[in-house]
């Protein structure tokens, strides 16, 4: 919004005339309101109390009973395309986020990559004189560039916030996270032990936020954009919240639908005639090639578990909910500071979930969800070992995939799903007392998450812009809906809504829905031209149990050809369902792309995923360039990974150890059978890959500890993961080893100690030890 000067320059300042308004701080309108994004993750509508649901949330019926509910509110179905829809007031597929970060690729609708012709409205406000925020999960930086090295265009303060504080990935370990302030990645400020979890920290941040500049410039507006990564996995709480819910869901998943359908009823949120989907409603099909339905997406009937199978089931509801009480109550604390500050009436609020409940638990739910991502899937028996230990530090838990359909009640299928209610329609609040006259009411239009943004603009008197940041803008994809504030009946002018996720696909068009029977990535079901189609009329059918393609064949021909129609103009193509190692095995622009040796150094910051060098299965060597100057040295020489999976090399009790830490369920050890003397060494370790596991995708092999070019204890048949670590945190750390240790053998972060830490050499070439110990060697005689 630059100006042009107005003034008079002269020879002389005394004949010249000053204009301020090109170099002033832009300024809002005297009393323009705050604006809060509350952006929860993996909320179905089906499970807060004021949507029918049996989940205890005071704080959003608080929200709810000062504004608006909405009913028909719709997102994408997946994290980072519905948080980039919400913030550009356009399709996802339009802004190049298609798909979530870690599945991105190189296509303008998939790119992960928000072009600057359309703005966030962080970038709008900013040039109008609000504060801007951004508290919470971010999930729009490519992962490729969730580190140092890389541009910093894609992080929040390089998209119009002045402040950030949360995660840039797509989930954190709640109790753990890896926490990046502004632009430098932090630890927690505190440990678990007194009384640390990601919520509350969150809250605190957002009211010093808040605060900070309040206290300079009283009347300033602020925009925040406040995630909590709340109910995303892992689900972690302390116990005595969980508790709160114990014996809540002893009925079980299907029980618990048939009540919460009522409730929606009786609340008058769904159409009476609303039925209740199968649970397993698409568990017969497969694909054009004869590709059963993915059994992981399939729900076990509940009278089918045993008796400690429903315990655990319960178990793991009972942590979900009090997560998200937990949570709730965090965000109440942001609520009360604004009331005692006098700013929450002038506050427009707008609460929501950015997918429905996410089924990615599986038919057993899991302790920890790593397992997934290196081909394992939890058992019972694996849960039930830590069933009194769920939402803990030492679990990364996700509920089973039958509370997925219970929380999306009374719709069909979850999270990943456009094609389904169950993916796409979720809880929406709105609330300004100070500008919307409407309290406790509900709405029952269709709308969808690009719709928040221009709506908001709307009540702010903001005209979408031309240019931000002298770029020019394209059109706005989202309609206003602020008609629905003062008139209940109102039509705000939507009548098309275009979806694509995953392999899945679905138009809206006045109160018809056409979709596709197809499973969801990582399916890799592909032929797409031979999905089958359904229709569904969704103002009479809102749970689409009747399909109406053969009643209306010249109807789903319409809607079939409007859906190729928009998604040729927002950039729906091409769809992807790969499975989840072809997705993993796509070339990505990564730093570490291609190596087989990278130097890592103690002093700096952690190297997270993306950047990291990583083992993915291979014989690997790990040489620590090392200077011990005490008979007491200690201290981690290198960690990469955490409790859940991971490896370390340190020295304890004088000793040189290293442990791999396969997927939390074993410390494989090696403890060399001398001291480590003093003086200037290269402490290491070989692991040379022979095989792998009678499960034919486990390797395993023989690793060998050594110091200096001597081998000091060893370790036949040792299994290490076939892919990641984490895909969130729990980098590469020289020197130390922050977040939870990989290790039950020391507390972090142990830090090196008694001597010097210089360099740490990973290589993944598979060369002989012998050969890089005797270069190593050489070049740290030099240095």
């Amino acid at each position: 919004m630059a100006r042009k000067f107005e003034g008079h320059i002269a020879l002389d300042i005394r004949d010249s005339v000053a204009d301020w308004g090109p170099f002033a701080e832009p300024t809002a309108k005297q009393g323009a309101p705050n604006v809060l994004y509350l952006v929860w993750d993996d909320i179905g509508i089906g499970t807060w109390d004021c949507y029918g649901g049996l989940v205890e949330m005071p704080n959003m019926k608080r929200i709810a009973d000062r504004g608006v509910q909405f009913t028909q509110f719709h997102t994408t179905a997946l994290c980072s395309p519905t948080r980039a829809s919400l913030l550009t007031g356009r399709n996802a597929s339009s802004v190049g986020m298609a798909t979530i970060e870690e599945f991105s690729d190189g296509f303008p609708n998939m790119s992960g990559r928000i072009p600057a012709d359309t703005a966030l409205c962080s970038e709008v406000l900013a040039e109008r004189g609000w504060n801007t925020y951004a508290v919470g999960k971010w999930h729009m930086t490519p992962l490729e560039e969730e580190n140092l090295a890389a541009s910093k265009r894609h992080w929040p303060l390089g998209r119009g916030f002045e402040r950030f504080y949360g995660f840039l990935g797509g989930e954190a370990d709640q109790w753990y996270p890896n926490l990046v302030y502004d632009n430098h990645p932090i630890s927690p400020p505190y440990p678990p032990e007194d009384g640390y979890h990601l919520s509350k920290d969150l809250a605190d941040k957002s009211i010093e936020f808040i605060r900070d500049a309040k206290v300079i410039a009283t009347d300033k507006p602020w925009f925040m954009y406040l995630c909590p990564g709340c109910g995303h996995a892992p689900h972690h709480v302390a116990r005595e919240w969980a508790d709160k819910y114990r014996g809540r869901f002893d009925m079980g998943y299907e029980k618990y639908r048939e009540i919460v359908l009522e409730n929606q009823k009786r609340m008058g949120l769904v159409p009476e005639n609303t039925e209740l989907s199968p649970m397993n409603p698409y568990v017969n099909v497969t694909s054009a090639e004869g590709k059963p339905w993915p059994p992981q997406d399939t729900v076990r009937a509940w009278d089918s578990l045993s008796e400690n199978e429903k315990r655990l089931f319960c178990r793991q509801a009972e942590v979900f909910a009090g997560f998200l009480s937990y949570t709730d109550a965090q965000i109440g604390r942001v609520l009360d500071y604004l009331e005692e500050s006098g700013q929450l009436d002038n506050t427009i609020i707008v609460a929501f979930s950015d997918n429905g409940g996410s089924g990615e638990g599986g038919p057993n739910g899991s302790v920890n969800e790593m397992k997934f991502f290196n081909g394992y899937i939890d058992t019972v028996e694996d849960s039930l070992a830590k069933l009194d230990e769920l939402g803990s530090p030492t679990t990364y838990n996700h509920y089973s995939i039958g509370w997925a359909m219970a929380f999306n009640t009374p719709y069909k299928l979850y999270k990943r799903y456009a094609s389904h209610e169950g993916g796409i329609a979720d809880p929406c609040l709105m609330s300004w007392p100070a500008g919307i006259p409407a309290r406790g009411e509900v709405r029952h239009q269709y709308l969808n998450v690009c719709d928040i943004t221009p709506t908001v603009y709307e009540l702010l008197g903001i005209t979408p812009p031309d240019t931000v940041k002298n770029v020019k803008q394209r059109p706005l994809e989202g309609v206003s809906f602020r008609a629905l504030f003062d008139d209940a009946d109102a039509d705000v002018g939507k009548h098309t809504q275009f979806y694509s996720m995953l392999g899945t696909r679905g138009i809206w068009h006045r109160g018809w829905f056409a979709d596709t029977i197809h499973a969801a990535c990582p399916s890799g079901w592909g032929h797409f031209d031979k999905d089958r189609w359904e229709l569904f009329h969704l103002d009479q059918d809102r749970s689409q149990m009747h399909d109406l393609a053969e009643v209306h064949p010249e109807k789903l021909e319409e809607l079939k050809a409007l859906w190729f129609s928009e998604a040729g103009k927002y950039n729906g193509m091409p769809l992807n369902d790969l499975d989840i190692v072809s997705v993993m095995m796509r070339y990505r622009p990564t730093y570490a792309k291609g190596l087989d040796r990278a130097v890592y150094y103690p002093d700096s910051a952690e190297v997270g995923p993306g950047a990291a060098l990583e083992i993915q299965g291979r014989s690997f060597a790990l040489l620590a360039e090392t200077t011990i100057t005490s008979p007491d040295a200690e201290g981690v020489l290198f960690a990469h990974g955490g409790r859940l999976g991971g490896h370390a090399l340190f020295v304890q009790d004088g000793r040189l150890c290293y442990i791999y830490n396969f997927l939390g369920e074993e410390e494989q050890a090696i403890v060399s059978d001398r001291p480590v003397p003093l003086g200037d060494h290269i402490l290491g370790i070989r692991y040379e890959r022979r095989g792998t596991r009678p499960d034919h995708f486990t390797p395993t092999g023989e690793a060998v500890l050594y110091i200096d070019e001597n081998p000091v204890g060893s370790l036949d048949d040792m299994r290490i993961q076939p892919t990641v670590f984490s895909g969130v945190g729990e980098g590469i750390r020289v020197g130390r080893d922050t977040g939870q240790s990989v290790s039950a053998r020391y507390r972090s972060p142990f830090p090196f100690t008694g001597g010097t830490m210089h360099q740490v050499i990973e290589d993944v070439s598979g060369k002989p030890y012998q050969d890089l110990e005797m270069a190593a060697a050489a070049a740290f005689s030099r240095d």
